[in-house]
């Protein structure tokens, strides 16, 4: 079983993120003259696709704001994902698919095998190190020449912890606008973490002759590319593996990218990797969700494949036992919970509906800011905590749904925190037909 480091995460962000989750109070009361709710959002719909998803509504998500795992991207970035996908309207997890694929390649390179096995074993030490490098061409340099390779990428800004995750993150604030899309000059970013829990562990002597064993790397996509909500990252990891072979590729080979979707389910996801199994895939990059990320992790086991995802956010999953094949470039939800309870307080709401979808992703989020709100001062009576279901990237139950709206307006809540995908858009649109007066 891997190394935990949430508990750490936790407490060290007090200081990154100089939160009121860690104990200050709220200083900042409600307009009088407003009434209404407060709207709320998670990663998973802080996002302009699901803003699309009201068209009709024009407006009605004006003033819903939300925290997202972000790192700002360069305008040279966005083009080159754009020469990509040029469908592209938002970059949510880009960064980090780009970043899982570079790693993986940059492992196979320092091992000199593409034997998952193997690569495993060197994924998180190129990650750490004293001499950081910064691009594909640097470090393939420095991996073919022998020396230390230290990957500081898009996302990647310190070192994984033993945990194979990132020691440090990055938070974007989110607004959306009159148009139902985000308003870019209202993001702010907050840094979280500690670089201090980086790994320290020396990797193992390389034993493989570089350049001769098992190539070409064949990595496989495991998200659900059919949401457009996921496009961005799709784009981002087709992106590196075109810029790694530019730059000559892995073990002097191109390396092949695979397409394959997790269909947002657990059922799905395995018969996928079993595919890529098939086809020869040695690394998967996925899947999307959390709870599809919980439950794969022992058929990747199973197979002796990699998994690596740029969207995994659950805090159990620091802690799955996946006998070292399993990585993320997301950060854990311990600093997300903190950082959303901290946006609640802040704004004075003295009572809360608490909405997530019925998975390891909503559950454990919604949880995690229950618990923050109630170490900010908050009264446990003022929390409602209610789920909703899906099937895959859909609301199993609309009545349950409508039902749900219902009692969290009848609670009469001044904020209101939605926690899922682009299904939630039928959540959000649940409570204003149930008369929830939002606040804008």
């Amino acid at each position: 079983m891997r190394i935990s480091r949430a508990a750490a995460l936790f407490t060290c962000s007090c200081l990154a993120l100089s939160v009121t989750a860690c104990g200050q109070t709220a200083t900042r009361q409600p307009d009088s003259g407003q009434l209404g709710a407060y709207l709320y959002g998670a990663d998973g719909n802080m996002s302009n696709p699901f803003g699309d998803a009201f068209e009709k509504q024009p407006g009605v998500l004006l003033g819903m704001k939300g925290t997202r795992p972000a790192t700002p991207l360069s305008e040279e970035f966005q083009g080159r994902l754009r020469a990509e996908d040029s469908s592209l309207t938002d970059f949510n997890y880009a960064g980090e698919a780009y970043d899982a694929v570079v790693i993986a390649a940059l492992a196979a390179q320092v091992s000199g095998t593409t034997d998952p096995t193997i690569v495993k074993q060197h994924i998180t030490g190129v990650t750490v190190g004293p001499e950081p490098c910064r691009t594909i061409k640097d470090c393939l340099a420095a991996a073919k020449e022998g020396r230390d390779v230290a990957y500081r990428g898009l996302t990647i800004r310190s070192g994984f912890t033993d945990a194979g995750e990132p020691s440090t993150t990055s938070y974007g604030t989110v607004h959306f606008g009159q148009s139902n899309h985000l308003d870019n000059g209202k993001t702010e970013y907050l840094r979280a973490g500690n670089e201090a829990l980086a790994s320290t562990a020396a990797p193992p002597k390389t034993t493989t002759p570089a350049g001769r064993s098992g190539a070409p790397l064949v990595i496989g996509g495991l998200m659900s590319s059919s949401l457009a909500t996921n496009k961005a990252r799709v784009a981002g990891a087709r992106m590196a593996v075109k810029e790694l072979n530019a730059a000559g590729g892995i073990l002097g080979t191109s390396v092949v990218w695979r397409d394959g979707d997790d269909g947002g389910k657990a059922e799905t996801a395995i018969t996928q990797i079993g595919t890529h199994k098939q086809a020869g895939v040695h690394v998967l990059i996925g899947p999307s969700g959390s709870a599809v990320g919980l439950a794969t992790i022992p058929e990747v086991v199973k197979r002796s494949m990699i998994m690596i995802s740029p969207s995994n956010t659950n805090a159990l999953l620091s802690q799955a036992d996946d006998q070292g094949f399993y990585f993320r470039t997301a950060p854990s939800d311990v600093l997300q919970a903190r950082a959303i309870a901290d946006m609640i307080m802040r704004d004075g709401v003295r009572k809360v509906t608490l909405i997530g979808k019925k998975d390891a992703y909503g559950e454990g989020l919604i949880e995690g800011v229950k618990k923050e709100l109630i170490s900010a001062g908050m009264a446990g009576g003022n929390i409602q905590s209610l789920t909703f279901e899906v099937d895959g990237s859909k609301i199993k139950d609309a009545g349950a749904v409508a039902a749900a709206a219902q009692q969290a307006v009848g609670f009469n809540p001044d904020g209101v925190l939605v926690v899922g995908t682009i299904e939630s858009a039928d959540v959000v649109k649940a409570l204003v037909t149930a008369k929830l007066e939002i606040r804008h």
